[in-house]
């Protein structure tokens, strides 16, 4: 069962490699926390925060290559929890037909926050992620 999930919030750690993303479920309290790289950290962070920059970066380039490719980005899905690791769909709408690409979460996230479309979870992830595996 899929579960709406939102960006809750964004903790970055000065001189660490490792930052943390907070995703909160919708309509409840129930929180899990995924565990990112700086650089994926501050894309996410430079969105919400509406810092605009000269020029594409990595995310910006991916949204206009769905764009220019006639897709549409519908729901980013966090689908699997195995070993401490997080796994992640994009769900892109092309021609009518749904595609499924597999991403890493942080990418996957970056890139819904600057689309502005949903994010889900599988409830079993959310679980798992609360049990600690």
């Amino acid at each position: 069962m899929l579960v709406e999930v939102e960006l809750y919030q964004v903790v970055i750690t000065e001189g660490s490699n490792v930052q943390s993303i907070v995703l909160k479920e919708k309509h409840t309290e129930r929180v899990f926390v995924i565990s990112i790289g700086y650089n994926e950290a501050m894309a996410i962070d430079r969105k919400i925060k509406e810092f605009q920059v000269p020029r594409p970066l990595t995310h910006d380039l991916l949204q206009n290559l769905i764009d220019a490719l006639g897709g549409k980005l519908r729901q980013v899905v966090l689908n699997a929890f195995k070993e401490g690791t997080y796994y992640a769909l994009l769900v892109i709408e092309q021609h009518g037909k749904n595609v499924e690409v597999d991403a890493r979460p942080s990418d996957a996230i970056a890139l819904a926050v600057r689309i502005g479309c949903p994010i889900f979870a599988e409830e079993d992830v959310i679980r798992k992620a609360s049990e600690g595996d």
